[in-house]
C-alpha cells in the first residue's frame, strides 16, 4: 500500500482493501490485484462522503449489515472499469458482416453485447447491420446489457462528446449522428433509426439465474473477462453458449484466451469462437430463429 495512505482523508488500511476484494469478487466476480489499492481508495472515497461514513471499516459496515440495494449498486458502478470505441477490433464487425449476409433472407437474428458499458459497443453493432443488409431498419435485434446501471444510462441515451466520433469515417458520421446545437454544441447523438434497434437491460453475469433466452447469432462479450479469475470465465462461459444459435459466433477481447474452456467453445479465427460439438444447444434446441426471439421471461 502506499505510503501516504495514512494522510488521506479517511482510515483506510490493508484489511479494508481485503474486504473490498472479497465483496466485489462476491458481487460481481471482478478479481482485484493487489496493485489496485490506490485506485479503490481513490473510487469509493465518493461513496464515503455520499454516505457520511466516518471510514471505510464503517462503510462496508454499513454496506454488508443494511443491505441497501441502491448503495450496493453504487459500490458495484464504483469499481466498474468502462473502457470502450467504436468499432474497437474492427476485424470483429468484419465478420459480423459476413455472418449477417450469409443468413437465409427474411429471417431476423437476435445480437447480444454483454457488457455494453457506455453504448459504443452496441451501436457499433447496429451500424454493422444497417450496412450488411443496406437498409435502416434491418431484421436483427440487439440487446446490450451491463452491471454498470451508470454507464447503461449513459448508452441508451446515445449522446456522445463529437472527438468520440473522431475515428470514424465521414459517411458513418453523416448516416448515424445528429450534431447538437445551442446548450448541446459539441455534442451528437445518435439517430433514432439506430437506437430503435438496441433493447438495454441492465445485468449481472454472475447472477445465478439470467432472464435471456436467444438463441443469439453473435455474443460480444470483450474485455471483461479479463476482470474474472479462472473459474468465474468458465462459469460464465457455459452459461453463454447454451444460448449460442447452432453457427452463432462469440467474439472476445484481444488480451483474452480461453485455453482452460476447449471443452466449451473452440476459436474460428482472431479472438472469435463457437461452441465445440459437446458444448452447442441441444437438438431440441436447434430450431430456426422466432420472428421474434426473445430476450428476457418479461420482454414483450
Amino acid at each position: 500500500m502506499s505510503p501516504d495512505l495514512d494522510t488521506r482523508q479517511y482510515a483506510y488500511a490493508a484489511r479494508d482493501f481485503e474486504r473490498v476484494r472479497r465483496l466485489i469478487h462476491s458481487r460481481a466476480g471482478i478479481a482485484l490485484a493487489d496493485s489496485k489499492q490506490d485506485m479503490v481508495y481513490s473510487r469509493l472515497v465518493r461513496r464515503l462522503r455520499a454516505t457520511g461514513s466516518e471510514s471505510f471499516q464503517d462503510y462496508l459496515d454499513r454496506l454488508e449489515q443494511t443491505g441497501d440495494a441502491e448503495e450496493w449498486q453504487a459500490f458495484t458502478n464504483a469499481l466498474t472499469t468502462n473502457l470502450t470505441s467504436f468499432f474497437r477490433e474492427s476485424h470483429h464487425f468484419d465478420s459480423l458482416a459476413e455472418l449477417l449476409r450469409a443468413r437465409p433472407r427474411g429471417e431476423r437474428s437476435l445480437l447480444w453485447s454483454a457488457a455494453a458499458s457506455t453504448g459504443e459497443e452496441p451501436y457499433s453493432i447496429a451500424m454493422t447491420a444497417v450496412e450488411a443488409y443496406g437498409s435502416m431498419t434491418p431484421p436483427v435485434i440487439i440487446l446490450a446489457t451491463d452491471i454498470d446501471t451508470q454507464v447503461l444510462a449513459t448508452a441508451e441515451r446515445g449522446i456522445y462528446p463529437l472527438e468520440r466520433l473522431e475515428k470514424l469515417s465521414a459517411e458513418r458520421k453523416r448516416r448515424f449522428f445528429r450534431r447538437g446545437t445551442g446548450a448541446n454544441a459539441g455534442h451528437c447523438r445518435v439517430v433514432d433509426e439506430l437506437r430503435a434497434l438496441i433493447r438495454f437491460r441492465p445485468l449481472n453475469l454472475l447472477d445465478a439465474q439470467w432472464p435471456i433466452k436467444g438463441p443469439f447469432q453473435a455474443i460480444f462479450c470483450r474485455n471483461v473477462m479479463i476482470y474474472f479469475d479462472k473459474p468465474t470465465q468458465l462459469e460464465i462461459i457455459g452459461k453463454l453458449v447454451p444460448r449460442l444459435a447452432p453457427d452463432g459466433l462469440l467474439y472476445a477481447g484481444h488480451s483474452e484466451s480461453f485455453f482452460h474452456a476447449a471443452h466449451l467453445i473452440r476459436p474460428l479465427g482472431r479472438t472469435i469462437y463457437t461452441a465445440t460439438g459437446s458444448a452447442a444447444r441441444p437438438a431440441s434446441a436447434r430450431r430456426p430463429l422466432p420472428a421474434r426471439p426473445e430476450l428476457s421471461e418479461s420482454a414483450g
